[in-house]
């Protein structure tokens, strides 16, 4: 078992790197550059985007390695999507609204952003890719030349291999799409609301989903997370961290000084308010 201190560290690398990689989905100019080669639909531009190192694949393999998505959401966006773009495209113009989005709000951070770069592809290098498709597949795009997108490429290759064990302790749970949200936060409207939005789950579905959960006593009478639920859930988190842990214990030191620097440049961003702020909580970036 790794040690625990090497388990923290994974756990909070994960909340700083995010500060970085979800700029991918939500920056209004990777959104523009998207749009810009067709990919207007927000389901297209987060798909083929995510999913391009892959290679234009179909929807089924994008829900294998998506996990939490409604087949409908996905089956929207590709193979629509390769119709009008390569994945190579779709890369290069993901690459441009990130430089143009990083530059603008860490322009002062450059030293940070290359000494971060520099320790995330030792770190990124660590990290295991099998059984792992995600972060395979985006290990082999080639490192950008533009410091603040290969940044961006290092901590996204780190980022889905924890995501692809986080996916293989959902598997062992067995839990479904619907299921391993509300197991997180229980069912309610706005869950409804704003996830049925982001991953495309109807309400048939999301009922499904509490209905098994309540047979299995993980959800109470209410639709929120009984004991058993939340210690499923924490179990579930602890074990992600653990999978996630060793390229940290093999190198501590640089881990450590990644954690830091990823701290003062996820600072700057919560500084420029152009991060949600459920993910700045996840960094935690007052330690």
């Amino acid at each position: 078992m790794p040690s625990p201190d090497a388990v923290a560290a994974a756990r909070l690398a994960w909340g700083r790197m995010e500060m970085i990689h979800t700029l991918h989905y939500f920056a209004p100019d990777v959104r523009a550059a998207h749009g810009a080669i067709g990919l207007d639909d927000p389901r297209m531009s987060y798909v083929a985007s995510r999913s391009a190192p892959l290679g234009p694949v179909g929807p089924e393999v994008v829900l294998a390695t998506f996990y939490s998505f409604a087949p409908a959401f996905v089956h929207a966006a590709v193979p629509a999507a390769w119709e009008r773009v390569q994945p190579g495209e779709v890369w290069t113009a993901s690459a441009s609204g990130l430089a143009t989005t990083l530059r603008t709000h860490l322009a002062d951070h450059l030293d940070d952003v290359v000494r971060a770069g520099e320790l995330a592809r030792e770190l990124a290098a660590l990290h295991p890719i099998l059984a792992r498709p995600l972060a395979a597949a985006w290990s082999g795009v080639p490192t950008h030349d533009d410091p603040y997108v290969a940044l961006w490429q290092a901590l996204t290759v780190m980022r889905e291999s924890r995501g692809d064990g986080h996916l293989a302790c959902l598997l062992d749970a067995e839990l479904d799409g619907t299921q391993v949200h509300l197991l997180a936060r229980g069912d309610s409207p706005k869950l409804r609301q704003i996830l049925g939005a982001m991953r495309g789950w109807q309400d048939a579905e999301w009922d499904a989903g509490v209905a098994r959960l309540q047979e299995r006593g993980l959800l109470d009478a209410a639709g929120g997370p009984s004991e058993a639920g939340r210690e499923l859930h924490a179990r579930i988190e602890r074990r992600t961290d653990e999978l996630a842990a060793a390229p940290w214990a093999a190198a501590a030191a640089a881990g450590d000084e990644l954690i830091t620097t990823l701290g003062r440049l996820g600072g700057a961003l919560q500084t420029a308010g152009i991060v949600p702020g459920v993910v700045v909580r996840a960094a935690r970036l007052d330690e």
